[in-house]
């Protein structure tokens, strides 16, 4: 009796370690082969107002597809790859417009625009011609893509051997004309983790410095001060992207060499001016420059009269031979007069062309399109230096995804330093109308391109959007620490975005592409390996214990019957 339960149990021991081995088989025939990872970025989400705008969803799961599908195919559960060279924008318009499902969007990048990669053949590759239309092509996108309501969501990664040749197998696949299904197999993308979140409470950070100018003894009246303003921040389609290398580093570049330059005068009695030389790097530029608004709201009165103009830098770094000139004031104004003559004057010794452009502001308006307007507003004469013609729109021109550093200008930074520093000077020592360059090159007062190469590759190299910048954040503490080297007060403000923007979180992710087989041929050679598990435990149990043994294995057992008391 103990000899057979002892059968018995070895029996079952067999037949369980055969149904462990198919679980582990099955497991192991479910599992994805990973092909590889890569960093994206993802598309801004935002709110204006309440209005929900941007990509508003994060996670991802879903077959990769290219354009090379056949039209009218369900791409609810497919993650379109779109390298930026091939872009087709009418059919990307199509998507959005159209609001046609869509399991995702995957946008693939130059590697030249990846502030990341230093080799330098990842530039060197690209003609002249065809850096210009990968710039407006990426512009146009930008366009799209901001201003839409997206329900999936929308990815950027940049173009390497990896992922090209994912993306070489997916469009082999599209053109056979079949879709990657569950049933085809394919290539998965997946991008895990939480749902994005509203960022509560956001901080901006003004930071100012004073260069004091010398008064004459006995003179109790506050000296005039001129103001030289710069936004720092920037915002773009994809946030963790946005460098803003000319909107506004180049601004910021110029502000620093400026207030270097104007120290040294400074910092000799005998070439101090009579005017109060005050610099600002504002934040919440992309935001209708919120944070200049709440800097000056914090000047008292006697300061803000005491301002004889302020000169804002924005975008200076990507021209050929034109700035303009942006005013509220009507340009009859005595000061605009003032300021665009001496401007001017300076330009055409330089060679360079300055126009000047008039627009009105309306107070009941909260659009604020340039940074000069929030002087204006408070009835205190600015104006803003930029390449750009026409006001920008909304988050237009605020560091988008086209504004690297290969497209920058350093000789056009140095050519605008010159022409702001030198037409300031002019008008502290009240040299108007005179050809004497203060700033003059091979002297100690020239401007230093090397100073200005380093600042350009530092801030081409750091995202910038202010939501996203705590108080202590490292690249404000550096500006703060730059601009005390040269200049005297500095100090720094923390103001609150105001509620009109809001900005969510999850910017960065990692991308796993998973190779995956179709199902069909999972069942299948399950199919194949259970007939073969099936066949070679019969023969063990044969072999080893007997036929009748295996066929008391199926055998019903015989029923009891109970038996009446």
């Amino acid at each position: 009796m103990s000899s057979g339960k002892q059968r018995e149990r070895q029996m079952l021991e067999s037949i369980y370690s055969m149904i462990a081995l198919v679980f582990i088989l099955v497991t192991c025939i479910e599992l994805c082969d990973a092909a590889t990872v890569v960093d994206v970025y993802r598309l801004i989400q935002y709110d204006i107002s309440g209005a929900p705008l941007g990509s508003r969803f994060a996670t991802l799961n879903h077959h990769a597809g290219s354009l090379h599908l056949p039209p009218g195919v369900d791409l609810s559960r497919t993650v379109v790859i779109i390298p930026v060279h091939e872009l087709n924008i009418t059919l990307v318009k199509e998507f959005i417009a159209q609001r046609k499902p869509l399991g995702g969007l995957l946008f693939l990048l130059p590697q030249m625009l990846n502030f990341e990669n230093r080799d330098p053949t990842s530039e060197s590759k690209y003609q002249i011609h065809e850096k210009k239309l990968i710039k407006n092509v990426l512009v146009e996108l930008e366009r799209v893509l901001i201003y839409a309501n997206i329900p999936y969501p929308v990815y950027f990664a940049f173009e390497d051997d990896d992922i090209d040749a994912v993306l070489a197998d997916v469009k082999r696949n599209d053109a056979s004309g079949q879709p990657a299904t569950a049933t085809t197999g394919s290539y998965k993308l997946v991008v895990s983790g939480p749902e994005p979140k509203r960022i509560a409470s956001p901080t901006i950070t003004n930071i100012q410095g004073w260069l004091p100018g010398l008064k004459a003894d006995g003179d109790l009246n506050q000296l005039p001060t001129i103001a030289i303003v710069a936004s720092y921040d920037t915002i773009g389609t994809a946030p963790a992207l946005s460098v803003g290398s000319d909107s506004n580093g180049s601004g910021i570049v110029a502000l620093l060499e400026i207030a270097r330059l104007f120290s040294l005068l400074y910092s000799n009695p005998k070439t101090r001016g009579r005017y109060n030389l005050l610099f600002g790097l504002t934040s919440g530029g992309p935001y209708n420059y919120n944070g200049t608004h709440k800097w000056l709201r914090s000047f008292d009165q006697r300061l803000r009269e005491s301002i004889d103009y302020a000169i804002c830098l924005n975008s200076i770094g990507s021209w050929d031979n034109k700035l303009w000139i942006h005013v509220s004031k009507p340009p009859e104004n005595a000061f605009i007069k003032q300021i665009f003559e001496g401007f001017s004057t300076v330009a055409e010794e330089l060679g360079i062309e300055v126009g000047l452009k008039h627009k009105k502001i309306n107070i009941s308006n909260p659009r604020v399109a340039w940074e000069h307007e929030q002087f204006s507003r408070l009835r205190v004469t600015a104006a803003t230096l930029t390449e750009l013609s026409a006001p920008p729109e909304l988050l237009e021109s605020t560091g988008g995804l086209s504004d690297s550093r290969h497209f920058v200008n350093e000789d056009a930074i140095v050519r605008s330093i010159k022409l702001v520093a030198e037409s300031i000077a002019r008008h502290v020592y009240g040299y108007q109308g005179k050809n004497i360059q203060i700033f003059a090159d091979d002297t100690s007062l020239a401007v230093n391109a090397p100073y200005i190469r380093s600042w350009l590759d530092i801030l081409s190299q750091t995202p910038r959007v202010a939501p996203f910048l705590s108080k202590n954040d490292p690249f404000v503490m550096a500006l703060k620490k730059e601009l005390q080297a040269h200049t005297h007060e500095v100090n720094v403000q923390h103001e609150v975005l105001d509620e009109m923007f809001t900005i969510y979180d999850l910017t960065k992710a990692k991308l796993n592409i998973y190779q995956v087989a179709s199902v069909t041929f999972d069942l299948l050679l399950l199919l194949v390996l259970g007939s073969y598990l099936i066949t070679l435990f019969t023969f063990l149990v044969i072999t080893t214990r007997g036929l009748d043994d295996l066929i008391s294995l199926f055998r019903r057992p015989p029923s009891r019957k109970v038996k009446a008391v």
